[in-house]
């Protein structure tokens, strides 16, 4: 192991002084490890015809699919990626030749060989020492140092805590700890006042090996454990021995090679052959010995490495109180402190531990060991994606256009149109397997009097066209088209046939679906589509229909290709008969999408079809009035007619301006239709997606262009840290290359402009089976409900091909804790054991788009720009201002309360040693370990006053604990306060809003009366829009901060009862818990159906 350190990077010569003030590394040392050059590919694409870039040829749209790489990142803004210029580097455990951390006793050995850490001073200084822990384990040593080796050392009986990260005052205030990696930084608090030794180690793999090693030892000496004294009698060891006696038939202690490998892998599926028999020779050279024999000792030895993780066993270690296994009691405060599992009890946990527990002895003591733990956390009891999301969660009663819509583009194509086959039947069936709302059907002139669908490259000279009847294309439909939603399916028909052809189509439809399709003909006074209950499992007819004022039974309509760039292009006409005119009814197509249509009055039931550059030229020139016009409006966007090779758009673009219809190439995978089935994963996987209700209501401000907050919301911050990966595959079209790969991770952000961002981590060199990564990255998501994350891992050392796997996954959907990801192929297969390891924390409540609660989080601090995204406008018209500065004093009251409530929530976490994302629960878990006495007794009683929880201290209190049970008083006042005035300030704000509506009606009247007029009227509405969403906004997260706190005060009271901060008997302190705890959900029930 002391081999393994020196590896790493070697200390630095210490200069001719040696002391304690001299500077052994520069800031730039200080910064952890980095990795992983970048090539110019992953550095984002900026694509003609993106939303906010005209496009004035399909040439250039042409020339640019061309040019995109298949695998490249769909991030466009350079300037939003912080991952360039990294030198690749390595971490130890990622190497197979090193021995991997699976005990305790692993990490002692290390501490004990020693290594150089980075030592932090307040003064901005950094020093590098070699850090090592003496033979007996009871003193923590380092050299050089000006002070005398006796002193030069921490005695292990001193420490009262270890933190991992950066936080302490040392870190906090060292003017180069920005520059320091989160992950590599640790802290060993020690003394009566809690003095800190701020430390960075090279990598996040040995800060883990240090904390879980002093952590262990201070556990020790605390309340000895049985597992220190004797490695081998482990319950992990306990039960490979079991199971190594069942195999062994013979009883002589020793079996063929061949039985052992059969053995592991039977415990273990994932493993290779090769790697397995590799390490059986790797275990008898190290004892000079050559057979093909293993004994018991070998066997457990060699399943111990091959079959633990280190993060997983770091992790086990430090939610165990150091032991090597949970008890249900364990379990039970990681749920619902760090995974964010409500309502979990102790029963739960027992059947978990029955479950996922191998050995038969844990699961009747009720023990889940590193083996059960691994395969616990590798469940999909711990995908990152919500289990909720995968039924319809959402408010299924709004308009249709309040909808994102699966939308399929050339649907029966199985492979580009250009040189693909020709058209297939399959193509429908995978559409509408991957729950496609909306399929498109070019009909066209047929043989024999039936219409067929045109699709597909054109055939050979002299050969036939092969084409797909008509008839045989709605029988698939009928027989899949509710096979995985129940929500109405949109047919788009382009009609290029004959009258009497076009009444064939008639009796095909009526025959095939008879009574589910709808040919209800809208009201002339309903501004909004039907809901999707009131359409459930109905197919709707998109396509063009006869003037309401044309006589006969046939007509004529316009004959425009949506696809065609020139707006120029004369109209020409087509004849329609009216059977097939009559069965569109909720989806007329309109005239062609140009910037005058979309701006112009028009029927709800009218659908515009734009094309991709006109589009885009609408989102680029009035971002505006395309997100208002979709509010009531459906909206298809097709791919432009330059993409021969049926690339896809990136429908984020269009998204970001309401675009329900936006047509993909389910056919062509990459990382655009990536992020569409990633997209429509949530809500049940049903095809529609609400929308944010900032582009649903009637009076609201959005731009899609914006590149700050959304006003009204409340910016979220996600911290997202990548442990590792598990078993990932070469890429599938590397060449001339064996199977060792280079991986790392691109991490990419989906959303608005402001929003979108790309990190990637450093490269672990050959290692494909357990890479890891150990890297944290930060992102400020501003409007979530429309942002997604998407996972990429890369071979940095390919040659032909790059790609390994992908994951793409809502914001809305994410899982907050330690979280597997589950790879996905090029084509969007799952690979067989191929995850990625994480850890999702989400700081500040996320939004309402889809009907359910919010996850457990808790705010962050309250920046000078949020301010500024919340303060009202000058409308410029007098009495519409007056009612608008009534608001002006609430907003602020409104701001304070949250503001205040979440900085002292930060400022507790502080000074536990947390970093914000931490829960609550976590925070009073830590301080209660601080509260109690040498004779295990708590210093502080809990006391309920008026229902909230208060800490009373008993007797005199060290200062330490003084400073934080302030600080702890304060969070409760702050939350108190917001919970009892949250009532009466959110009724201001209410009122304000509800009188501002009434001038909505008026305004251009109001406006035209005071003179106002053309781009200053406009200003005056986008004004009036911006103060109503702000005021909606700040009182929906008024209400939701009040929840959040009365939330809080539960969770604070039933972690003080669960820590035994009680004064009264245990039987009456849960007696009189839940007393108070019922008054709290009193509390929060009454006012639930109150005003808020």
């Amino acid at each position: 192991m002391a081999e393994g350190a020196a590896s790493w990077e070697g200390p630095a010569p210490p200069d001719s002084a040696g002391g304690e003030d001299d500077p052994r590394a520069d800031a730039g040392d200080a910064t952890g490890t980095a990795g992983g050059r970048m090539r110019d590919r992953r550095s984002g694409v900026a694509l003609p015809g993106a939303a906010g870039t005209p496009v004035d040829s399909e040439a250039g749209l042409l020339e640019a699919a061309k040019a995109t790489p298949r695998r490249s990142s769909i991030i466009k803004d350079p300037s939003n990626q912080k991952c360039g210029g990294r030198k690749k580097t390595v971490s130890f455990s990622s190497m197979p030749s090193e021995k991997k951390i699976s005990s305790a006793q692993d990490c002692i050995s290390f501490m004990q060989a020693g290594c150089e850490l980075k030592k932090v001073r307040p003064n901005s200084r950094i020093y590098n020492r070699f850090f090592t822990l003496d033979p007996d384990l009871q003193a923590l040593r380092w050299e050089p140092s000006k002070k005398d080796l006796d002193k030069a050392k921490l005695d292990i009986s001193a420490i009262k805590e270890i933190r991992l990260g950066k936080n302490t005052e040392t870190f906090r205030n060292n003017g180069l700890a920005d520059q320091i990696c989160e992950d590599c930084a640790f802290s060993i608090l020690h003394g009566e006042n809690y003095e800190s030794l701020d430390l960075v180690a090279h990598s996040a793999d040995v800060a883990n090996i240090w904390v879980s090693g002093l952590r262990y030892l201070v556990s020790r000496s605390k309340q000895p454990l049985d597992f220190m004294e004797d490695n081998q009698n482990t319950p992990r060891i306990l039960w490979l021995k079991t199971m190594f006696e069942a195999a062994d038939v013979d009883g002589n202690g020793i079996m063929l090679e061949d039985t052992a490998v059969d053995l592991i892998k039977q415990l273990n599926p994932t493993l290779k052959e090769s790697k397995i028999r590799l390490k059986f020779k790797e275990i008898q050279k190290s004892k000079e010995k050559l057979t093909t024999r293993v004994t018991e000792e070998e066997f457990c030895e060699a399943f111990c490495e091959l079959c633990t993780r280190p993060e997983v066993y770091f992790l086990l270690v430090q939610i165990s109180k150091n032991k090597e296994y949970l008890d249900a009691n364990d379990l039970m405060l990681f749920l619902e402190a760090e995974q964010g599992v409500a309502h979990i009890t102790e029963d739960v946990c027992s059947d978990i531990i029955r479950r996922y527990e191998l050995s038969e002895e844990g699961r009747q003591k009720g023990f889940l060991a590193i083996d059960g733990f691994t395969q616990y956390l590798l469940s999909p009891e711990c995908d990152i994606f919500d289990p909720e999301h995968k039924s319809v969660v959402q408010d299924m009663t709004q308009p249709l256009s309040h909808y994102y819509i699966s939308t399929s583009h050339h649907t029966c194509l199985t492979e580009d149109q250009g040189q693909g086959p020709a058209a297939d039947l399959h193509g429908y069936v995978r559409a509408l397997q991957m729950g496609c709302r909306s399929l498109e059907l070019d009909v066209i002139e047929g043989p024999e009097d039936e219409p067929v669908l045109r699709g597909g490259r054109s055939p050979a000279p002299g050969a036939a066209a092969a084409h797909l009847s008509f008839r045989s294309v709605l029988e698939v439909i009928n027989k899949f088209a509710f096979a995985t939603s129940e929500y109405p399916l949109i047919l788009c028909l382009g009609v290029r046939c004959s009258l009497p052809q076009q009444k064939v189509m008639v009796q095909h439809l009526r025959t095939v679906f008879g009574d589910q399709l709808y040919t209800e003909a809208p009201l002339p006074s309903e501004s909004y589509l039907p809901s999707l209950e009131k359409l459930k499992r109905r197919i709707l007819v998109e396509g063009k229909k006869l003037p309401a004022d044309s006589q006969g039974s046939d007509g004529e309509v316009t004959d425009d290709e949506e696809e065609d760039e020139e707006a120029e292009r004369p109209t020409g006409r087509m004849q329609l008969c009216r059977e097939l005119s009559d069965l569109v009814s909720l989806c007329q197509a309109a005239q062609r999408g140009d910037s005058e249509l979309a701006m112009r009055g028009q029927n709800a039931w009218e659908v515009c079809s734009f094309s991709e550059s006109g589009a885009s030229r609408l989102a680029s020139e009035c971002p505006e009035d395309l997100v208002s016009h979709n509010k009531r409006f459906l909206s298809r966007v097709r791919p432009s007619a330059a993409r021969a090779d049926s690339s896809n758009l990136n429908p984020q673009d269009f998204w970001n301006c309401g675009c329900q219809l936006v047509a993909m190439n389910f056919q062509t995978p990459g990382p655009r239709m990536d992020l569409h089935t990633g997209w429509f994963l949530q809500n049940g996987g049903c095809g529609y997606v609400l929308r944010p209700s900032v582009m649903r209501d009637e009076v609201s401000y959005f731009r899609a262009d914006t590149k700050g907050a959304v006003p009204g919301a409340s910016p979220l911050a996600l911290r997202l840290k990548v442990i590792s990966g598990q078993h990932f595959p070469k890429p599938r079209g590397a060449c001339a290359k064996g199977d060792v790969i280079d991986p790392y991770v691109c991490v990419e952000i989906h959303g608005l402009p402001a929003d979108r961002a790309e990190q990637r981590t450093r490269t672990v060199q050959d290692n494909s089976d357990n890479p890891i990564f150990d890297e944290t990255f930060e992102f400020q998501v501003n409007l979530p409900e429309l942002a997604a994350v998407r996972f990429v891992v890369l071979d940095d050392d390919y040659i032909g091909d790059e790609f390994i796997g992908q994951y793409t996954i809502p914001f809305e959907c994410l899982q907050p804790g330690y979280r597997h990801v589950p790879l996905r192929s090029f084509v969007g297969d799952v690979l067989e054991h191929a995850t990625l390891f994480v850890h999702v924390a989400i700081t500040n409540r996320s939004g309402g788009g889809g009907a359910r609660a919010p996850k457990r989080s808790l705010s962050a601090r309250m920046g000078k720009k949020v301010r500024e995204d919340t303060a009202l406008r000058n409308v410029g018209l007098k009495t519409v201002d007056d009612v608008f500065k009534t608001a002006v004093h609430p907003l602020r009251e409104a701001i304070d309360m949250r503001e205040n409530m979440q900085n002292a929530i930060v400022s507790i976490k502080e000074l536990c040693g947390l970093p914000p994302i931490a829960s609550l629960k976590q925070c009073l878990l830590t301080l209660s370990s601080r509260l109690i006495t040498s004779d295990n007794t708590p210093s502080v009683f809990l006391v309920m006053k008026d229902s909230f929880p208060y800490l009373e201290p008993v007797g005199a209190i060290p200062e330490v604990q003084k400073k934080m049970l302030a600080a702890y008083d304060l969070m409760i006042q702050e939350s108190r306060f917001l919970i009892e005035m949250a009532e009466s300030v959110h009724e201001k704000i209410v009122q304000c809003q509800k009188a501002g509506m009434e001038f909505h009606e008026e305004l251009h009247n109001l406006g035209a009366k005071e003179g106002l007029k053309g781009r200053k009227l406009s200003k005056a509405s986008e004004s009036f829009a911006w103060n109503i969403t702000v005021l909606k906004g700040q009182g929906d997260l008024l209400k939701n901060a009040k929840n959040e706190a009365l939330e809080n005060m539960k969770q604070i009271q039933l972690a003080c009862l669960s820590c035994g901060l009680s004064k009264t008997p245990s039987s009456s302190a849960e007696a009189k818990g839940k007393r108070s705890l019922e008054a709290i959900e009193e509390k929060e029930s009454s006012e639930e159906n109150g005003k808020l």
